[in-house]
């Protein structure tokens, strides 16, 4: 089946009408229709299929069991109202590429497996890269076990739902001893490459990023008789908090989002009780996010104070640096160069991947393909068919350098 035929077929997978977006969410009926999708395409090129203890799906050419194993793919579920492409074109990208190894003859001198992993998104329990993350032993068990959706459905509920056993969750060591090197090719998420006008790039790092919940609180009270010096209103600095981390931001050459806000009770004619909002931040190195989140979060008990209000933070996440493996990326830079010529870009991102969860565990890297608007977690991403099968020819020519050798 040709990468066109491919992405015909997941395209309507868990597209909302109204939106245009994706809701693929971990462990809900869009999912499994995802994973279904995977499993074909995995059996309609004779390759072994297994879920692991975590849910992620592997499909294999060859014995994984012999270690020394290649592996690429990426994901399947997306943000709420996400793009096509974040994910999905690294998967389908995998598929393609083995068909365009396979049409050149060349032969495996090591196992070659292709993985989609779950609930990279976090868009449904709040954290990223849970099936990675499980993987590599940087989240645990206990942890997993403690995470629910905004319905109050535990992780473990929702798997077993969905048929897997949320009781063998946990590290995969033996799993990742067996794999040599991954490669995950992503759109990406930035405009540096239609700038450099290049279709293919090499990733060096990601970013540091964390995200981190701001709860204030005050007093709930009537909105049209509350005089205002007596209100304890938490909406006045949370407002206040959001512009200061653009500028903190701003300052520091970072990037800091407040992107998901709850409110209670969540009523026209109420002042708030408690105004609860997430920031995502990233920076180039670990000073300069701690500087900006510092910055934002000074702000913040700022206004509490002013306005009457409590204020507690909690950091939910963090993924320091992930600088892949620079033999690894030495390769791939060398193999592209052998069709694309000596200047093959290598950017940095603020991007967070299941490459950059296992980077401190196994050899890693990745492979970017151009986003001509750099819009991305969005309907509007995008990438032309002429670039992604430049992607697609690019991996082939990465999987044939690293496996067929």
């Amino acid at each position: 089946m040709s990468f066109h035929s491919m992405w015909t077929e997941l395209l309507p997978v868990g597209r909302s009408s109204a939106s245009g977006g994706y809701r693929r969410f971990a462990w809900t009926a869009a999912d499994a229709e995802c994973r279904a999708w995977f499993e074909e395409q995995a059996r309609a090129r004779g390759l072994a299929c297994e879920v692991d203890r975590n849910g992620n799906q592997w499909a294999w050419l060859g014995d994984p069991a012999a270690g020394n194993a290649v592996v690429t793919g990426s994901h399947l579920d997306s943000v709420p109202d996400g793009g096509a492409f974040d994910g999905p074109l690294g998967v389908v990208s995998a598929f393609a590429a083995l068909d365009e190894l396979r049409g050149r003859g060349v032969r495996f001198t090591r196992p070659l497996g292709v993985v989609n992993f779950g609930d990279e998104e976090g868009a449904r329990f709040g954290l990223a890269c849970v099936g990675s993350r499980l993987t590599a032993g940087k989240l645990t068990a206990e942890q997993a076990h403690r995470l629910t959706d905004r319905d109050g459905i535990s992780l473990p509920r929702a798997m077993e739902a969905a048929g897997h056993d949320p009781e063998a969750i946990g590290p995969d060591p033996e799993r990742l001893a067996r794999i040599g090197a991954f490669v995950e090719l992503h759109v990406e998420q930035g405009r540096a490459l239609d700038e450099l006008g290049h279709a293919v790039g090499v990733a060096s790092a990601i970013w540091p990023h964390g995200r981190w919940r701001f709860d204030f609180r005050g007093e709930a009270n009537h909105a049209g008789t509350t005089r205002l010096t007596d209100r304890h209103d938490p909406m006045l600095p949370y407002a206040e908090t959001v512009l200061a981390a653009r500028r903190e931001a701003e300052r520091a050459g970072a990037v800091a989002t407040f992107g998901k806000v709850a409110v209670e009770p969540n009523g026209v004619n109420a002042i708030p009780s408690l105004v609860r909002g997430w920031l995502d931040a990233r920076a180039a190195d670990q000073d300069v996010l701690d500087t900006v989140v510092g910055g934002i979060e000074q702000a913040a008990r700022k206004g509490a104070d002013g306005h009457g209000v409590t204020l507690d933070v909690v950091r939910e996440s963090f993924t320091p640096v992930a600088r892949f493996d620079h033999a690894l990326r030495d390769d791939l830079v060398r193999i592209l160069a052998r069709t694309d010529g000596p200047d093959v870009p290598v950017l940095g991102t603020g991007a967070g991947h299941d490459a950059g969860i296992l980077s401190a565990s196994i050899p890693t890297a990745m492979l970017f393909v151009r986003n001509p608007t750099g819009v991305s977690h969005s309907p509007a991403e995008s990438a032309t068919e002429d670039d992604c099968l430049a992607g697609v020819r690019a991996l082939a020519d990465v999987l044939e350098g690293l496996a067929c050798r």
